[in-house]
């Protein structure tokens, strides 16, 4: 599949790795320049690379290329196991497929979780991070076990999983409703939402696939492969923050465990960016202009020209 944007000219493509194919899709500025800058994006949990949707129509100039990670999208079909180590190495091998290195990541929610993996197991690949509302592992309230943690943050999604649609219309009547996207429905969500259909039985589901979520659910508390990457990160990291969670009610994390972690880190960076929820960081053009203005500072850094004056605004706030 191949259209054109008036930015961006968008393909899909297929990558083998272990149990089977890849998808991924790429916005490719006019010409398709082989020396185009590149941002790698990982979508969330129980996303597709079409979150990137508003981001990258965004960036002109830049290559952008994101997968469906394994158990979700076009690539649901991809076996377990799961977890962000066998997510990286599928990343990895995305990029290496399309000959990339040197790369300016994106990770959205779990999708920051897994370029921080990527970055540890796979340091040739990664020059900087940005890190949207994810990537640092979610704080475990006093005396909560990490089975009660999960399901009371990631329960709705579960069950969204687990339910069944007539039509397109009944799958975008539900996000309508949402409470995270309350004053921001347009066609460019509904689009969105099409693609994560499938059909099932007569009736039609998200095409994430439950098993890969409650498979990678754990890793986002307890950091099974993402902690020691973290304690190894030495490539710059900017994390944004968002003020309200994903019904749009308490934050998915709260600003002492984000300036903890910050203190931790010496190259991470935390900016706030205010009036946006988990989804609507990346996924309304407000949220996504936050993030394409990291991402741009980013590339101007690995430029090395103007790019401290771009990346040290007054705005930022240091954890």
């Amino acid at each position: 599949m191949s259209t054109s944007l008036a930015t961006h000219a968008y393909s899909e493509v297929d990558v083998a790795v272990d149990g089977g194919t890849l998808h991924a899709g790429v916005w490719e500025p006019p010409g398709g320049p082989a020396d185009a800058p590149t941002v790698l994006a990982v979508h969330g949990i129980t996303a597709t690379h079409r979150a990137w949707s508003w981001v990258a129509p965004a960036l002109p100039g830049v290559r952008v290329v994101a997968p469906d990670l394994r158990g979700r999208g076009r690539s649901n079909a991809l076996p377990g196991p799961y977890g962000m180590a066998r997510h990286a190495d599928d990343v990895a091998a995305l990029a290496r497929h399309l000959g990339l290195s040197d790369l300016v990541v994106a990770g959205h929610s779990m999708g920051g979780f897994v370029a921080v993996v990527l970055a540890h197991r796979h340091p040739a690949l990664v020059r900087s991070l940005v890190l949207v509302d994810g990537g640092l592992p979610l704080a475990l309230p006093a005396g909560l076990d990490p089975d009660a943690a999960m399901a009371a943050v990631l329960g709705p999604a579960a069950q969204r999983l687990a339910m069944t649609f007539a039509d397109a219309d009944a799958y975008r009547a539900f996000w309508q409703a949402h409470p995270a996207f309350a004053g921001h429905w347009g066609e460019d969500l509904g689009q969105y939402f099409d693609y994560d259909l499938e059909p099932a039985d007569g009736a039609y589901r998200s095409s994430a696939r439950l098993e890969a979520m409650t498979g990678d659910q754990r890793e986002l508390f307890s950091g099974e492969s993402l902690l020691p990457a973290l304690r190894a990160l030495a490539v710059p990291a900017t994390f944004l923050r968002a003020p309200a969670g994903l019904l749009a009610d308490a934050p998915l994390y709260p600003s002492p465990v984000v300036r903890e972690w910050a203190g931790r880190l010496p190259t991470l960076r935390v900016v706030e960016v205010p009036e946006v929820n988990h989804y609507t960081i990346v996924m309304t053009p407000a949220g996504a202009a936050a993030v394409v203005r990291e991402v741009t500072a980013e590339l101007a850094r690995g430029r090395g020209a103007g790019a401290d004056a771009e990346v040290m605004r007054p705005q930022d706030r240091r954890g």
